[in-house]
C-alpha cells in the first residue's frame, strides 16, 4: 500500500505550482478500475486521476500527479472505483494507506518556492553549551550587583530560597576562554557547531533577560574574548550559533531600566524615554505586558521602529554579531514573534551572512503550528531553516523506554512527511536541552522526588543509572542517524544527571565523566562523518516482526545506512551482509543485545 516516504515525489513538502507525483499500489483483489487523488485547502479542492501504470506481482500500480498551486497546508486522500463501489483511502498509523471510511487524511506542506538551507550544517554535530556552566579559564571576576559566584566549580546550582521566588543569580563563571580551551575536546566528539545559550549582558545566569544586546557579558569574557572564541572555533572547523531572544528584554536592562542600574531613562521611567513605545503598559509603571506573567522579562512591541532598528538595522544586533563571525541564530520562543517580524528577522540574518543557519524554538510539528490563533508559515521559504525537533525526541524516548515501535514510526514519519526535506535536514535532533530533564535522568524512568531540595541532590541508584546509560547509547544512535542535525546538550555525553531547571544546568564534570558514554559519543561522531551522503538522503522504514528498522539512503542510491533497534529483552540475530558502520568491517550476521541498536552500511 501507499507510503508517502517511498511512493511520493518530492520527499516531504513540495513547492507551489510544481507537480507532486504519486505511486499508488493496490492489491489485485480490490479490482480497482480508476484511482484519484483529492487535495484540499480550505474551500478549494483539486482532483486528479492516477492512470494505471503496471503490474507488480499481485498488485496493480497506479501513478500520476497533481499540482497544488497555493502555498500553505493542504490535505489529501485517495479514492478508487471498483465493481463493488468507491473505495476510500486515508492515513493509517505510520503514514501508510488504509482502506475504509472517515479516515484521517495526509498532510502536504506546499511552500512558496523551492529553497535551500545551509549545507555546511547538515552532516555535522551541534553541541549546546549553557554558557555559565561548561568551562572556565582563569579566575572569574564577579562584577554583578546581585547574586554570588560559587566558590567551587563542583557545587550544585542554587534553587529558590525558603519563601522566595527563584532568582537565577548564582554563577559559576563559565566563559569564552574556557570554551576555547576545550575546542580540542569538542573536535574529538566530531562537533562542527556550538550553539551557545545567551551571552549578552544580563543580570541572570541564563541570560534570557537581556540587558544590552550589543555587549557580551563581562563574566563570559567580554567582546574581545568572544571574538577570539569565534575565530579560534572557525580555525578548528567549528561554527558558532547564538541564541537570539527577541520576544522580550530584561526588566533590568538599558531599555526598560526598572531598577535604575543603567544610565539614561528606560521605559519604566516614563514617556520621555526613547524606549517607552517598545513596551505595553496597562497601568504605568508596574502593570505591563510580560512573557507568561514574569515581570523580569517585559515583552517587546515588535512593531516599534526603534526596536526594529536595534535588532535589524545596520550595525544592529544581527549585523554586528554576524559580521563578528557568528554563523547561525537560534530564535527563542519564535512562536511568540509576529510573522512579519520573523520574516524581517530571518531576512536580516541572511542579509548579513549568506550561509547563516536560522533555527526556531518550536516544540510541536512546526509545519502546521498555530500560535495565538494564527498559523505560522515557518517553512514557506521566507523564515526558518529548521527547528528544535522535539517530536523526534518524543519518538526516540517512546522506542527506547517503552519499546513502542508503532509510536516511533508514526511520529518520525509524520514529521518527515510534513517538513520540506531541506528544513528536516537542517533541524536539530535532540535528546535534551536547557529546558528538559537531563537525558540520563529521563531515560531512567525514575519518579521525581517530591521536593525541589530532594531533587537537587538526587543521584540515580546504580541499577537505574546502568539501565539509563544503556538506553542513552541506543537513543544517541537514533539521534545521530535520523534526519536532521544531532544536537548534544553539554554533559549528556559525560553522563550528567538532573531534573528540571535549574537542576539540568549544573557544571560540566571535568575529570568525572562516564568513560563508556564518552567513548560512545566519540565513535558516533566518527560514524556520522564517515556516512555523510546517506545521512543527508531519504528515510525509509523496513518491516520486521521484532526490530525497529529504518534506512538512510543517499540521493544517488549508492550508499545505504541501516539502523536496527532491539526493543526486546532477549538477543536477536539477523543476516545483514554489510559493513559495521562504526568499524568498517564486513559482517555477515549480527547479534543485537536487548535494548541496543546496531548500524550497518552498504555502498555500491
Amino acid at each position: 500500500m501507499y507510503d508517502p516516504l517511498t511512493n511520493k515525489t518530492p520527499y516531504g513538502a513540495t513547492p507551489a505550482g510544481e507537480k507532486t507525483e504519486f505511486v499508488f499500489p493496490l492489491p489485485s483483489s480490490m479490482r480497482a478500475e480508476k484511482v484519484f487523488v483529492i487535495a484540499r485547502k480550505g474551500e478549494k479542492q483539486l482532483r486528479a486521476e492516477l492512470p494505471f501504470s503496471h503490474f507488480d506481482g499481485d498488485e496493480h500500480v497506479f501513478a500520476g500527479g497533481i499540482v497544488m498551486d497555493e502555498p500553505g497546508v493542504w490535505k489529501y486522500r485517495f479514492e478508487a472505483t471498483s465493481p463493488s463501489g468507491t473505495l476510500y483511502f486515508g492515513r493509517a498509523s505510520g503514514g501508510r494507506a488504509i482502506c475504509g471510511e472517515w479516515l484521517p487524511e495526509w498532510q502536504m506542506t506546499v511552500t512558496k518556492k523551492a529553497y535551500k538551507t545551509p549545507d555546511w550544517a547538515k552532516s555535522g554535530v551541534v553541541y549546546q553549551i549553557f554558557a555559565d556552566r561548561f568551562a572556565r579559564a582563569g579566575k572569574a571576576k564577579f562584577c554583578k550587583k546581585h547574586g554570588r559566584l560559587h566558590e567551587s566549580w563542583d557545587e550544585l546550582p542554587d534553587i529558590a530560597r525558603e519563601g522566595e521566588d527563584y532568582r537565577a543569580d548564582d554563577f559559576f563563571g563559565g566563559n569564552a576562554a574556557g570554551i576555547r580551551e576545550k575546542l580540542p575536546y569538542l573536535r574529538s566528539l566530531g562537533v562542527t557547531a556550538i550553539y551557545l545559550t545567551p551571552v549578552f549582558l544580563s543580570s541572570s545566569n541564563h541570560r534570557y533577560d537581556t540587558a544590552d544586546y550589543l555587549k557580551i557579558d563581562d563574566l563570559f569574557g567580554g567582546e574581545e574574548e568572544f571574538r577570539r572564541l569565534v575565530a579560534d572555533a572557525k580555525k578548528a572547523g567549528i561554527s558558532v550559533i547564538l541564541d537570539g531572544v527577541f520576544n522580550h528584554t530584561g526588566a533590568d536592562s538599558v531599555y526598560f531600566n526598572k531598577f535604575g542600574n543603567f544610565p539614561g531613562v528606560g521605559a519604566y521611567g516614563g514617556r520621555q524615554s526613547p524606549y517607552y513605545d517598545w513596551y505595553t503598559f496597562f497601568d504605568f509603571p508596574d502593570d505591563y505586558h510580560c512573557w507568561w506573567g514574569s515581570t523580569v522579562v517585559p515583552t517587546v512591541n515588535k512593531s516599534a521602529e526603534g526596536w526594529r532598528e536595534l535588532v535589524l538595522g545596520r550595525n544592529g544586533v544581527i549585523d554586528k554579531w554576524t559580521k563578528a563571525g557568528v554563523r547561525g541564530w537560534r530564535l527563542d520562543v519564535v512562536d511568540e514573534l509576529p510573522t512579519d517580524f520573523t520574516e524581517a528577522l530571518c531576512a536580516a540574518i541572511r542579509g548579513s551572512g549568506k550561509d547563516s543557519l536560522v533555527i526556531g524554538e518550536v516544540w510541536e510539528d512546526a509545519s502546521d503550528k498555530v500560535s495565538y490563533g494564527t498559523w505560522r508559515p515557518y517553512f514557506m521559504g521566507d523564515e526558518l531553516d529548521g527547528v528544535m525537533n522535539y517530536p523526534f525526541r518524543r519518538a526516540i524516548f517512546d522506542l527506547v523506554m517503552r519499546g513502542d515501535r508503532g509510536a516511533f514510526r508514526d511520529e518520525v514519519a509524520l514529521i518527515a512527511e510534513h517538513y520540506p526535506k531541506e528544513s528536516l535536514d537542517a533541524s536539530l535532533t535532540l535528546l535534551g536541552s536547557h529546558d528538559t530533564v537531563r537525558a540520563l535522568t529521563a531515560l531512567s524512568g525514575v519518579s521525581a522526588p517530591a521536593t525541589k531540595e530532594e531533587r537537587r541532590g538526587y543521584r540515580l541508584p546504580r541499577d537505574l543509572e546502568e539501565l539509563a546509560a544503556l538506553r542513552l547509547k541506543a537513543a544517541a544512535i537514533l539521534q545521530y542517524t535520523l534526519p536532521g542535525i544531532p544536537c548534544v546538550y553539554y554533559g549528556d555525553e559525560a553522563g550528567m544527571q538532573g531534573f528540571e531547571d535549574p537542576l539540568n544546568r549544573a557544571t560540566y564534570p571535568w575529570g568525572r565523566e562516564r568513560d563508556d558514554l564518552l567513548a560512545h559519543y566519540k565513535a558516533l561522531g566518527v560514524m556520522r562523518a564517515r556516512n555523510k551522503e546517506a545521512l543527508t538522503g531519504r528515510l525509509r522504514f523496513r518491516e520486521d516482526d521484532e526490530l525497529a528498522v529504518f534506512d538512510r539512503v543517499s540521493e544517488d542510491g549508492r550508499h545505504t545506512l541501516t539502523v536496527r533497534y532491539n526493543p526486546c529483552l532477549h538477543t536477536l540475530e539477523r543476516e545483514i551482509d554489510a559493513e559495521d558502520a562504526f568499524t568498517g568491517e564486513w559482517v555477515d550476521s549480527v547479534r543485537i543485545p536487548p535494548l541496543s541498536a546496531y548500524v550497518s552500511a552498504r555502498r555500491v
